[in-house]
């Protein structure tokens, strides 16, 4: 059930701010729905391979580089969903950043009410 809510709340997010930012759209709240089924699977399959890949770099940059690894998953998200629309990098970015903030702001506040 946890996971549920979590997709729940990702996808909520998700569908809020392509209505707040203009480089991302979905074409309705099915497809926030089927981007963050999309995204849970690739956090959990390709991000650890890219976190192993770019540790050097993350390194070298004092975390930075983990949010690139965000944006580019985003971007590969982007590409299997047919109803999401990312203009380019640096709105795969924003938008990877602002969604793990409210997302983890948002799930904090969902476990501390249990």
């Amino acid at each position: 059930m946890n996971l549920i809510i979590r997709l729940l709340v990702t996808a909520i997010v998700a569908y809020l701010l392509t209505m707040i930012l203009q480089g991302v759209h979905f074409s309705g709240f099915g497809g926030a729905i089927i981007f963050s089924i999309v995204l849970g699977i690739l956090n959990l399959i390709v991000k650890p391979i890219l976190n192993l890949l770019g540790l050097p770099l993350t390194i070298i940059t004092l975390g930075l580089f983990a949010l690139v690894i965000n944006a580019v998953i985003i971007l590969i998200a982007d590409y299997f969903i047919e109803s999401m629309v990312v203009d380019g990098f640096w709105w795969a970015l924003i938008f990877s950043i602002l969604l793990s903030l409210i997302t983890s702001l948002a799930n904090s506040m969902l476990s501390d009410k249990d």
